[in-house]
């Protein structure tokens, strides 16, 4: 079984760095992505977080469309509960029609904030009960069919921008196999439900339109350098980052606070998220993701290049490429 290659690109703002900075960089990281021959970059939506850039996500897929030529760019994954399916319809078919055949929209169910940015949003806390309902009106738009007579998504009605479902439960799981969808699966950050979600995705799917048979997306972190030791001390850039990125209550922290916050209790959580990471050489990268990509039946890989550098992801992802033969396992 070949298993394509692609990125997740999470537009980190690294300690002392500024929203611009990361926005170029994910413009490099997507070109580099690109020349190696990675399927597609996705970017996911977050807000309220002071160390994400992508909160509005599809400017920033526009964006990077426009210094791209031909790598497919879409969210991984918008959340849906924070907007109406029409106005969702409306941003991916306007990216439809400026990059025809290059955008990809997965949804998800979170609302990728706190209780209080939940408010700021002015959405409906129980907005994601009907998630379900608005897939399949998001999905109607797209086709040309709308489910609200008299409305239209323009850009955007018959566009047929291919839909995902993102999740890290069984409820993404199931939802994806009933609608015959293809279904990513948020292991690089939350793994505890990886085999048991994708084994009922693949027993319970149900062929559509879009597919045929069930596919399945796997997140996975690389940090991968041209040495071991290398790789490691960018690992440990990003555990400090992520533990301050947590617990750091918006504070502007030294590397020694950051280790402090990690020896008090945030590093297993970080190690809990860092499950399913792939550290080391290009050698010891490639065994680490062959043995994932049995491990969660995947058909894709989405990387999240992990690296307290632009530099180190840049390399992270020549390496990988290399290692895999770009696409394929």
């Amino acid at each position: 079984m070949s298993t394509t290659l692609s990125v997740l690109d999470l537009a980190p703002i690294p300690r002392g760095e500024t929203p611009s900075s990361a926005i170029a960089a994910s413009v490099a990281l997507a070109q580099r992505a690109e020349e190696h021959g990675y399927a597609r970059v996705w970017y996911a939506e977050h807000h309220n977080m002071p160390s994400i850039a992508s909160s509005a996500t599809s400017v920033l897929i526009a964006h990077v469309g426009a210094q791209t030529r031909s790598i497919r760019l879409g969210a991984g994954g918008i959340m849906l509960p924070n907007h109406s399916p029409l106005m969702i319809a409306e941003q991916f078919g306007t990216l439809d029609a400026m990059y025809p055949d290059r955008i990809d929209l997965g949804l998800g169910r979170a609302p990728g904030s706190d209780q209080s940015t939940m408010y700021a949003l002015r959405r409906d806390p129980r907005a994601a009960d009907t998630f379900p309902q608005d897939v399949l009106e998001l999905q109607a738009y797209l086709a040309g069919e709308s489910r609200v007579p008299g409305v239209d998504a323009i850009p955007g009605k018959g566009s047929r921008v291919p839909l995902y479902v993102l999740g890290s439960s069984m409820f993404g799981a199931t939802l994806a196999a009933a609608l015959g969808l293809p279904y990513a699966f948020a292991s690089h950050f939350a793994p505890a439900m990886l085999e048991p979600a994708v084994a009922a995705y693949r027993q319970e799917f149900k062929p559509s339109e879009q597919l045929a048979e069930p596919y399945v997306i796997a997140g996975v972190n690389v940090v991968a350098a041209d040495s071991t030791a290398a790789a490691q001390e960018q690992l440990h850039a990003v555990r400090r980052n992520l533990a301050v990125g947590l617990f750091g209550r918006g504070r502007a922290l030294t590397d020694e606070q950051a280790d402090q916050l990690l020896a008090q209790g945030a590093g297993h959580h970080v190690g809990t998220m860092l499950t399913h990471t792939a550290v080391g050489t290009p050698v010891e990268v490639r065994e680490h993701l062959e043995g994932f990509a049995k491990l969660a039946e995947a058909d894709e890989l989405i990387v999240a290049h992990q690296s307290g550098s632009l530099e180190g992801r840049l390399r992270s992802v020549e390496l990988v490429a290399g290692a895999m033969g770009s696409r394929a396992l």
